[in-house]
């Protein structure tokens, strides 16, 4: 079974991308902000980190970089309601990134990409 932490500043959203996962057989842990998460890396190993790239409490770089560290096997799905890094720029900024999605993007999709990436 797959474990996942899911980084999300939006309660809503968090939790709509937890049931759906949960309901794929995902183990799943949710993180609010940069504490949370970091908490969560200490306490538990993950197979995927999905990240909002814009928390709220901390830095999802901060988040990315340190679960690279604790983690270096968790491949980091980046999530953003933003145009941002359209180009690609993601990646170099970001090293364990391994796809970038909008976080408006249909749930199926997301769980699609958990899969892959967990079985990496």
């Amino acid at each position: 079974m797959s474990r996942v932490l899911i980084v999300e500043s939006e309660p809503g959203l968090g939790e709509v991308w937890q049931r759906y996962l949960e309901a794929e057989h995902v183990t799943v842990s949710l993180a609010h902000g940069q504490s949370e998460a970091v908490t969560q890396l200490l306490l538990n190993e993950f197979d995927v980190i999905v990240l909002d790239l814009f928390l709220a409490e901390g830095s999802a770089l901060a988040v990315s970089d340190f679960a690279s560290y604790r983690q270096p096997g968790a491949q980091v799905i980046v999530v953003s309601g933003e145009p941002v890094f359209a180009d690609g720029s993601i990646f170099r900024h970001c090293g364990n990134a391994r796809a970038m999605l909008r976080s408006d993007a249909p749930v199926e999709d997301l769980a699609a990409m958990v899969e892959h990436f967990a079985m990496h």
